[in-house]
């Protein structure tokens, strides 16, 4: 895994506690704490939750202060540790997924995040109701009209600084920045004063996965005690503020939540990934034939990485005399050149990389060049909930659906969005699901080890913003 953040954050020798002892209170004390938690958030009217770090441990990312940290390898002298997946291909963990199901269900009003992670975006939490308090290492933003995107690869620098790519409104098209914060720099106004708003109205802070000690986010959850909130704390290492907590559980998070969405009754969502593909095809005139490039490219640009596919298969099954290729470098393109007069089928079988829980998925694509195509854009969260939602009933991934076509009479460019990954949560097993383990393995020998069961498809919750699925994945603030 790429933990680039650790990696580009500035030298600073101060970075509190590291390498606390881990602390497991007896099954029986965390079964009756949980019970008491479930109680305290079903009765809560204005419930916001605070994480941190803890929440990701079992999505692959290493925590900062725990006994393998990176800031506790990093003063040990062993430098980052190691993981298992690249970042961009880490799921949303169990609690992750519980803070969604919570959310629609009416319970949870916000989160604060300390992560940058992108996970709770990732897992379809509701922008408008989320404050990332250190920012996000998939989202940039525009400094001059507040507009941000939030890419499926991780941005090149942190610290505010300038990216390589600029705003897509053509009325700004101004530089766009990094939304990551180095040590030195302050939190965004935009983002704290909401959670302080929050933590003010809140009558419970749940705060997951985090050792409070990093100010001064850290002080937000006590500023519901002042107006007569309870703050509960699940961690596994004790803070500077437990003595504050109404109760306090030193337990694995996922477990823990997993216990109080089973005691409320409530079924956890699955993960269902949806990417987006990009392709193109050009062409020339010469005589009686046509020269053509095909490329198969991020919607966020020809420079943007396709981080999710690993080579791309290109045949033509009913043309013998077309020889098949096999695209293994980014951009990834073909050229030809064909009779004019000849329509062919092309077959393209993306593969994808290491995260994925399918091998991969076919677009076939039809050409005829003396006929041109209807363009056409499709209601894209429309097609996207359908496309998500017969993946869950199928329990398999690999399904695509086009979402955009545009004809121009020299080119032909298409938008297409494929379920790279889908991962079912069962809270009556101790076991969760992990990056490399996602209980769906399509087209693969691996049997799921985890309950499968679809119980029907979860309507999108309202947003204000919007920002998964967008051209240039736009979160428009």
């Amino acid at each position: 895994m790429s933990l680039g953040y650790a990696e580009k954050l500035s030298y600073r020798e101060d970075l509190g506690t590291v390498g606390m002892p881990e602390i497991f209170d007896p099954p029986e004390l965390v079964q009756k704490k949980i019970e008491e938690l479930a109680v305290m958030v079903q009765k809560s009217k204005h419930l916001v939750v605070f994480t941190g770090a803890g929440i990701s441990t079992s999505s692959g990312i290493p925590d900062f202060r725990g006994p393998k940290g990176v800031w506790t390898l990093q003063r040990a002298g062993k430098g980052v540790p190691n993981a298992s997946l690249p970042f961009h291909r880490a799921v949303p963990s169990l609690t992750h997924m519980a803070l969604v199901e919570l959310e629609r269900a009416g319970l949870l009003k916000f989160v604060i995040s300390q992560n940058v992670d992108s996970l709770h975006l990732r897992s379809g939490f509701p922008r408008e109701k989320l404050s990332e308090l250190h920012g996000n290492s998939f989202k940039e933003i525009c400094p001059c009209c507040k507009t941000e995107y939030l890419r499926d690869f991780e941005l090149e620098t942190i610290g505010l600084k300038d990216t390589p790519r600029r705003c897509s409104d053509k009325n700004c098209g101004a530089r766009l920045k990094d939304t990551v914060l180095d040590w030195e720099d302050a939190l965004p106004p935009e983002e704290m004063n909401s959670a302080k708003e929050h933590c003010r109205s809140a009558d419970l802070v749940l705060c997951l996965g985090t050792s409070l000690q990093i100010t001064p986010a850290c002080n937000m959850p006590l500023m519901s005690i002042k107006n007569g909130g309870r703050v509960a704390i699940v961690n596994l290492q004790a803070t500077p503020k437990d003595k504050k907590a109404s109760l306090v559980i030193h337990g694995l998070v996922d477990k823990v939540i997993a216990g109080v969405m089973s005691t409320l009754n409530l079924r956890i969502p699955p993960y269902i990934r949806t990417d987006l593909v990009q392709i193109t095809l050009r062409h020339s005139l010469r005589k009686k034939c046509v020269r053509w490039t095909l490329r198969v490219t991020s919607t966020h640009g020809l420079r943007a990485p396709l981080p999710f596919i690993q080579s791309i298969e290109v045949s033509f099954p009913e043309r013998p005399d077309m020889k098949p290729v096999v695209l293994k470098e980014q951009p990834f393109s073909l050229q030809r050149e064909t009779s004019m007069y000849r329509s062919f089928f092309m077959l393209l079988k993306l593969n994808f990389s290491d995260g994925c829980s399918c091998l991969s998925s076919s677009i076939g694509w039809p050409v005829d060049f003396q006929k041109q195509k209807d363009s056409f854009v499709r209601d894209r969260t429309l097609v996207i909930r359908e496309l998500q939602c017969a993946a869950e009933h199928e329990s398999c991934a690999g399904q695509q659906e086009i979402l955009e076509r545009e004809s121009l009479p020299r080119a032909e460019t298409a938008i297409h969005a494929i379920v790279t990954d889908i991962v079912s949560y069962n809270t009556g097993d101790d076991k969760v699901a992990l990056p490399g383990d996602n209980g769906m393995y399509c087209g693969r020998s691996n049997p799921a080890k985890r309950n499968m069961e679809c119980t029907g498809c979860y309507p999108a919750a309202p947003k204000k913003l919007k920002y998964f699925f967008l051209k240039d994945e736009k979160l428009n603030c």
